[in-house]
């Protein structure tokens, strides 16, 4: 054997890797439990690399004997290619997926109890993770075919695009956080019935087919189950790896762990790389305080921090290090860098929404190496937009979230049938989508009535003239025909206003937002984008062949990567990734931090989605090497918006104040009786009443400063002149 001081020298002559004190500690601390706290850039992949090699050249362990478990298959494969090129003359050691874990196991119980199984989980990414074979995996059995059925059965109405994804996401945060059934209702969840169809769809994997029916979460309850229930299993699994490490564990859930723990039972030589100011994907049942709680599950474990950050400048690192530190669940870290300063972070703040993009578009055509430039968001709707403004610029870019369903959703079929209609008004099929969503007030059976009459006229005369109609409804489709005959060869945006308007989609929109639970922002920014997408065409015809043309570049952008293109990137898919160039955009309250992550902080004082989203935007900020710049505006559709909480946390942190200045005189009331007095008592998003400025709402908040928004502006304030003076009550 070589010496603990061979062997980092060796490596270093050999492939250029120098490891710090910090991560030194972490190769060689291989016995018992480890939670390596592993701070943005501080080079955690390389130090779990060089681990496993110390593991097998300098304590003699067979490659078999080491089990390395990561939360992506993209991150399984990465680790493996590294390894190989550290370790080239070492065998490989076992990396892989913790679902690619838990259904090796599901398939040795299954084979044990002769159980006969069916995956309804099939699709691309799932096979390559978990290696299916044919007989083990039914496309007309899909979980969300049968899903599908279920909520039709259920709730009498087909399922949205939306309301799948906020139901599957559902199911899946219930396997993962191990919720017992008699707790399902309490679970969050906009789609109707959501805790009657998980019942019955449960029962119909377990009942409703001849083999049992196995999706992608159950692959982990099961799993877990069969280890707990089946101790030669168990035992097998326990003794077939000394040494297990996990990867990126702050996205692991409640199930993920109790598999980790069983396995390493026996030596507890259990590593877990994480860090918890990364974690961010608690709606899918990661469980950030198991890291918190480490030392409770692992008397005996030794916590190491690594927090010499390589990838950024100091000026990013230390903005970024005091920016997470509001945040109070969290292990107290220091990210620092040897790093020199670069450049300040930017901050941006436009007049309006529109003038985001044209910013972008100019920045970044003069960007020779667009392959190092990142534009990062919250949601998926911005990038829409985003892909629109630098087709038309001609600059090329890689979506990483690439999301085809925009174009499919029925928000966009709807408008693409209002100007279908505005060419001809003889088509009762296209009137039969959309008579619910105008002012024409069509009832379902004057709509069957309609239907049987075949005279190629026009659909509003028809039912004047042969539809029995109350007298409100004569008036109201008069006025229906004359608006859609005045649209005819209008431009596309002045079309989709009056649809909008006019015509009451708006409303109808708004209506079922209350009655089937649809989120009223998400579709008023589909309209929103549609009006940007319309902005500048002259025709209709031109818009439907805009949004098939961006349809086409959406589905190509994927094709880009790895090539001198930007990126565009939801901040959640950028977790892993660096750039020399971040652009964060569409920082505003409602967004980034999001209406739900306010409203809960606000109502039960559980900042535990506010502090989520601090992650989220600290993940962003941390994915910028030299240049930073945060994007906001003051008003988007005609409506005045507030710049995020968080931009100005940094704005704070970048220029401090020297001293805050009162900005009135005080109107002390010492003894008003309605006065709030205690800093409990105010709130994010409540109203208040201002001695001085009347009634407004608190935007921004900390321990010093508060920001009203007032209808003469927003005030920031100081708190303990507030409180001490009897400035606010209780607003209407």
């Amino acid at each position: 054997m070589h010496t603990l001081e061979s062997y980092f020298i060796r490596k270093q002559q050999e492939i250029g890797v120098e490891l710090n004190e910090i991560q030194q500690r972490a190769v060689v601390q291989t016995e018992g439990p480890v939670l390596l706290l592993a701070s943005p850039g501080s080079g955690k992949t390389t130090t779990l690399i060089m681990r496993i090699g110390y593991l097998m050249e300098e304590k003699a362990v067979d490659a078999s004997r080491i089990k390395a478990v990561t939360f992506s298959r993209a991150s399984a494969n990465d680790m493996k290619e590294r390894f190989k090129y550290f370790f080239p003359e070492l065998p490989s050691v076992d990396f892989s997926t913790i679902h690619s874990l838990a259904f090796e196991i599901v398939r040795e119980y299954f084979w044990k109890t002769r159980t006969s199984y069916q995956i309804i989980d099939g699709n691309i990414e799932i096979d390559e993770q978990l290696d299916l074979s044919n007989d083990e995996i039914s496309l007309p059995l899909h979980k969300k075919i049968i899903l599908r059925d279920l909520f039709k059965s259920v709730v009498g109405e087909n399922i949205t695009d939306d309301q799948m994804d906020e139901l599957t996401t559902y199911i899946s945060f219930i396997k993962n956080k191990m919720i017992p059934e008699d707790q399902w209702t309490s679970v969050a969840c906009q789609v109707p019935e959501a805790a009657r169809i998980l019942r019955e769809y449960e029962t119909f994997k377990q009942s409703g087919h001849n083999m049992l029916l196995v999706d992608f979460d159950d692959m982990l309850t099961i799993g877990n189950a069969a280890l707990a229930e089946d101790h030669v299993l168990l035992r097998k699994y326990q003794q077939k790896y000394d040494y297990v490490m996990t990867d990126e564990s702050q996205d692991t859930s409640m199930v993920q762990h109790a598999i980790i723990e069983k396995l390493v039972q026996v030596h507890n030589n259990l590593c877990v790389v994480a860090d918890d100011d990364q974690s961010i994907y608690s709606w899918r049942g990661a469980e950030p305080s198991y890291l918190l709680n480490f030392k409770q599950v692992y008397p005996s474990g030794v916590i190491l921090f690594m927090e010499q950050n390589y990838r950024s400048s100091k000026d990013i690192v230390d903005v970024a290090n005091q920016f997470i530190k509001q945040n109070k669940k969290r292990y107290n870290k220091n990210m620092h860098t040897q790093n020199p300063a670069a450049k300040p972070i930017s901050i941006v703040q436009f007049d309006h929404y529109e003038n985001q993009a044209k910013y972008l578009v100019q920045a970044i055509q003069k960007v020779e190496h667009l392959n190092e430039v990142a534009v990062l968001y919250r949601n998926n709707a911005s990038s829409i937009n985003l892909m629109n403004q630098f087709d038309r610029a001609g600059i090329p870019f890689y979506m990483r979230d690439s999301d085809n369903r925009f174009f499919s959703h029925w928000v966009v079929g709807d408008i693409l049938n209002f100007m279908r209609m505005t060419f001809t008004d003889k088509r009762p099929d296209i009137l039969e989508k959309i008579h619910t969503k105008f002012n024409g007030y069509i009832t379902k059976t004057q709509m069957v009535a309609l239907k049987e009459i075949d005279n190629q006229e026009s659909v509003f005369d028809n039912l004047l003239n042969y539809v029995p109609l109350q007298d409100y409804q004569i008036k109201h489709i008069h006025k229906c025909k004359e608006i859609f005959e005045q649209m005819r060869g209008m431009p596309p945006l002045e079309v989709i206003r009056i649809i909008r308007t006019k015509l009451g989609y708006e409303k109808a929109l708004e209506k079922m937002c209350e009655r089937l639970g649809f989120r009223k922002e998400y579709l008023m920014g589909i309209l929103n984008t549609l009006e940007e997408i319309a902005d500048t065409l002259e025709s209709m015809e031109e818009f439907a062949g805009r949004l098939q043309h961006l349809e086409r570049v959406l589905k190509t952008s994927k094709s880009k990567k790895g090539h001198n293109a930007v990126t565009f990137s939801t901040f959640h898919s950028a977790k892993g990734l660096e750039f020399k160039q971040v652009y964060m955009i569409d920082l505003i309250q409602g967004i980034i931090p999001s209406s739900e992550d306010l409203k809960q902080s606000s109502s039960s004082g559980d900042n535990e989605l506010l502090e989520e989203a601090t992650r989220l935007f600290y993940v962003g900020m941390t994915r910028a090497k030299l240049d930073l710049e945060l994007l906001s505006y003051k008003e988007r559709d005609g409506k005045k918006v507030v710049e995020s909480k968080f931009v100005g946390t940094v704005r704070r942190i970048v220029n401090p104040p020297v001293k805050i200045k009162q900005e009135v005189p005080l109107i002390a009331k010492p003894n008003n009786p309605n006065a709030l007095r205690t800093m409990a008592e105010i709130k994010l998003l409540i109203r208040v009443h201002h001695a001085k400025f009347g009634d407004g709402e608190i935007v921004d908040l900390d321990e010093d400063i508060i920001a009203i928004q007032f209808p003469v502006g927003i005030k920031k304030l100081s708190v303990k002149a507030c409180l001490s003076a009897g400035l606010l009550e209780p607003g209407l």
